[in-house]
Parts: C-alpha cells; sequence; structure tokens
C-alpha cells in the first residue's frame, strides 16, 4: 500500500526513476479498486453495461491517469528508456507486448540520466 500512496504523492513527477515493485503494486492496487468501484457502480445501478463502465470507476480512472502515466514513464527511466517510449503502445497488440517487456526488465545498475538507481538508495 506504501508504493500506491508514493505514487500518488508523487503525482505528476515524470523526473527519476520507478522501480519494478513501485510500478506493479501501483498497477495491482488499481485493477483492485476498479474492481471493487465496479461492483459498488453494479449495486447503485451507476453501471452502464452497454459502455462497459461506471461513473464511480470512470471518476478513479480519471484521477488516477496521470499518477498511472508518470509512473510509467518513471518505470522507462528506470530501465534507461525515455518516456516517450509510451507511445509504442499506440501499436496494436505488439506495442503492449514491448512495454510490457520493458515493465518487468530488471533496473539498470548504477545511476543512469535519469538518476540513481531507486534499489540502491531503499537498501542503503
Amino acid at each position: 500500500m506504501d508504493y500506491y500512496i508514493g505514487v500518488l504523492k508523487k503525482y505528476a513527477v515524470f523526473s527519476g526513476r520507478a522501480r519494478r515493485k513501485e510500478y506493479w503494486f501501483f498497477y495491482l492496487f488499481n485493477v483492485i479498486a476498479s474492481i471493487v468501484l465496479m461492483l459498488v457502480d453494479r449495486m447503485t445501478g451507476t453501471y452502464n453495461p452497454e459502455m462497459g463502465f461506471g461513473t464511480l470507476g470512470v471518476i478513479y480512472g480519471l484521477a488516477v491517469l496521470i499518477p498511472a502515466i508518470a509512473v510509467a514513464v518513471r518505470r522507462l527511466h528506470d530501465t534507461s528508456r525515455s518516456g516517450w517510449w509510451l507511445l509504442i503502445a499506440l501499436i496494436p497488440f505488439i506495442g503492449a507486448i514491448v512495454l510490457i517487456i520493458f515493465f518487468v526488465s530488471d533496473s539498470t545498475p548504477g545511476e543512469n540520466q535519469y538518476g540513481p538507481n531507486p534499489k540502491e538508495i531503499e537498501t542503503v
């Protein structure tokens, strides 16, 4: 949960680096929150089956859109890649696979052009 709150505290910070743990825990909590909100939307009648989403889910999705992009950019920085690599997701299927490979890749050891390695900072 600390990683999720940490990402939200860095709401629009696109500089620096993010560990795999930070990125994937944020992603996990987003999926859990989305499922819970979908269930609440269904129970309250604000879920629209034709559109595939509910009011609370849309509000939550818009609220975490910028932090999600920011942590993805920082994760790419951790692997010594520019945040512009996120645009590869616009290529259907192949782009998503390439991004997943980048996101699961280990961080660049030591310092890179985006800052010090967050693994080394936390273990010291």
